[in-house]
Order: C-alpha cells, then sequence, then structure tokens
C-alpha cells in the first residue's frame, strides 16, 4: 500500500502512474480539496479538519511493506517507527540512518524562521528533475518491498 499525505502533493499523478505499472493499491489522504481519481487502485480518505489530522491517520494504519509518500518530517518519522518506508516527493528517502539528523534539522530551521521574522520564502521550487528523482526513488522503493520478505505479525490493511 502506498499512503500520500496528500494535501500540497506535487507526485500525486506519478504515484498514481508507479503505482498501477506495479499494481499497488494507494490512498490519497487529505483534509480535502484533492479530486476523485476515478482509478480503481486509488481511495481518497478526507479526515476531518485539524492540524496533523492526516498525518495521524496514516500513522495509526502504515506497517511493514508499506510506503508513505510524504514532507512532513514527524509523520515520516512515525511511518518509519512502524516498519514502513517514507519518501519525500523530491525523491530522497527517510531512512532509520537518517530520520533523526531529518528532526532535527527541520526543529533547527524553524528555530531560525521563528528568530527572524523578516525571514521571506522556503526552499527552491519544484522542478523537472525533482519529479525525475521520485520517479526513480519510487520505482527503487517498490521493488524493494516487493523483494523484502513479508514480515510476521504484520498488521492488517484497512
Amino acid at each position: 500500500m502506498i499512503y500520500v499525505d496528500a494535501d500540497a502533493c506535487p507526485v500525486r499523478a506519478e504515484v498514481i502512474r508507479v503505482a498501477e505499472r506495479h499494481g499497488v493499491r494507494v490512498l490519497m489522504v487529505s483534509n480535502g480539496g484533492i479530486r476523485p481519481t476515478g482509478h480503481p487502485l486509488v481511495g481518497i480518505v478526507v479526515v476531518s479538519e485539524g492540524a496533523d489530522a492526516a498525518d495521524r491517520w496514516i500513522a495509526e494504519r502504515i506497517g511493514p511493506g508499506d510506503l508513505c509518500v510524504t514532507s512532513d518530517v514527524p509523520l515520516a518519522a512515525r511511518c518509519i517507527e512502524a516498519g514502513a518506508r517514507a519518501l519525500r516527493p523530491n525523491g530522497e528517502a527517510f531512512t532509520p540512518a537518517n530520520i533523526g539528523t531529518a528532526l532535527a534539522l527541520r526543529d533547527l530551521a524553524a528555530d531560525l524562521r521563528s528568530a527572524d521574522p523578516f525571514r521571506q520564502g522556503g526552499g527552491r521550487p519544484f522542478g523537472k528533475a525533482d519529479r525525475s528523482r521520485f520517479l526513480d526513488a519510487l520505482e527503487r522503493e517498490l521493488r524493494a518491498i516487493a523483494r523484502a520478505p513479508s514480515a510476521p505479525g504484520s498488521r492488517p490493511r484497512s
């Protein structure tokens, strides 16, 4: 299963395309505002409004053999803790080896933003190279999941 933190996700169409090739089910989880696709492998889950509602929904259900596409570092950490894989829309994989650093950098960036109220803008814009890296990374992750032995005691999917 691929869970997509779908609010403001720039690679929803790419996820569907790759998932179709692999025959993998996709759940787009959102606070609302995304259009249904009608694709038989894609489900849309609209959670109640509120901070982190979509993140909580995903974290409560994801498990070994699943993948989450998200830019949210705390959600990625929860996914990894549950035995799943996590991937940023730009193709960077979150792993047990790098999630601690990613959380620390996220906290540092938040501190820097709060210390300088005149700081403007975010990161660089999402481009074609990011989209291409994501497609390659998603292929790699799905192949790795397919090769991995089934985890004993894994949770049933909903």
